[in-house]
């Protein structure tokens, strides 16, 4: 019993000091606002430029952390084409500063409609939500906004309430569509195969998705499993649940990062090159080359040689696949053999 209560009083310690780590900071950043008023000047935010690959670092223990690059944005307050930008962080800042104060939780859309004269547009608020998180050095989560309020069935709002996770699971897949995601439910593939947990972020994932899976990782210590379309875009998202992203890199103190051992599960390999009539194949844009190019410079591809060899492989045959493309040779093909033998034989990338 005293190690329980020794645990929870730990536990509401550390909660209590990354509240007020959130705290300082803007109170920081007030100040120096301030501060520049009192002397006459007019005040300037400087935001790392969330885009640049520049300003990413990549450590094996943590993942990808926003590291002080030289690519800038300073954001006047003087200035006719900032000043909104301006008017709408320290809009952002005041209602996070209130939740953070208050232990309450909002989304990003309650943001937008509190003021959507200020706000063009709901896609403001993202941006400007991811450039806080970075500005401030903390993950995205630690502000207590969300991206969406998500239904129960699929990931809770709060991951971190989240408290004794039990499963017989052997794996976690994790669906980049929705549409193959409701597939596998329709064809009992939880429970028709192996006992196992699936998961999608609907394409790109939010800090929440990662989260969830994170948290499975380290309650069960199961493998890990991506399902994705045998694209760039594909391999990007793989790279992001497992990496974190540049608009959401990780911090040592609160990893953001979903960092555990994966193993991807692709449509297109070398293996599968032949079972995939040529007909549903589809041709690389220049995007997608470009899109490649710029995955195979990522710091922590060269952790990852299959992962390489898979991309190297795209580029060579020019062609991409989508998961649906597997239907081409049997409506049942992806659960009935495909991922049936690619889990029981080891067959992943």
């Amino acid at each position: 019993m005293t190690s329980l209560k020794s645990l929870a009083s730990e536990l509401v310690l550390s909660e209590v000091s990354r509240l007020m780590e959130v705290l300082t900071r803007i109170e920081g950043i007030i100040l120096e606002i301030v501060t520049s008023l009192s002397k006459g000047e007019a005040p300037v935010l400087t935001l790392t430029n969330r885009s640049s690959w520049s300003n990413i670092s990549f450590d094996r223990a943590i993942g990808l952390q926003m590291s002080s690059g030289s690519s800038v944005s300073v954001i006047r307050s003087d200035c006719p084409s900032s000043v909104t930008k301006f008017a709408q962080i320290l809009k952002i800042l005041s209602v996070i500063y209130r939740l953070v104060q208050r232990n309450s939780y909002a989304t990003k859309r309650d943001i937008y409609y509190d003021n959507t004269q200020l706000f063009s547009s709901q896609k403001a608020v993202d941006h400007i939500v991811d450039d806080i998180s970075c500005m401030l050095k903390v993950p995205r989560r630690s502000l207590h906004v969300f991206a969406q309020t998500f239904p129960f069935h699929r990931i809770s709002s709060n991951i971190g309430g989240i408290r004794n996770i039990v499963s017989s699971a052997k794996f976690v897949l994790i669906v980049e569509k929705d549409a193959t995601f409701q597939r596998l439910l329709d064809d009992n593939f939880c429970t028709k195969l192996f006992p196992c947990i699936i998961i999608t972020g609907k394409g790109v994932p939010d800090v929440n998705s990662r989260l969830m899976v994170r948290k499975l990782w380290d309650t069960l210590h199961i493998p890990i499993f991506a399902l994705v379309d045998a694209d760039p875009h594909g391999i990007e998202i793989m790279c992001i649940y497992k990496y974190g992203s540049v608009v959401s890199p990780s911090n040592p103190s609160y990893s953001c990062t979903v960092y555990y051992p994966m193993w991807p599960v692709q449509c297109l390999s070398v293996s599968n090159m032949l079972w995939v009539p040529k007909d549903v194949l589809i041709p690389l844009t220049k995007r997608d080359e470009s899109k490649l190019s710029s995955l195979l410079k990522r710091p922590y591809l060269t952790s990852q040689p299959n992962w390489q060899k898979e991309m190297e492989l795209m580029t060579q045959s020019r062609v991409k696949a989508e998961i649906q493309s597997l239907a081409a040779i049997a409506p049942d093909f992806l659960t009935s053999i495909y991922l049936p033998n690619k889990l029981r034989y080891g067959g992943w990338v």
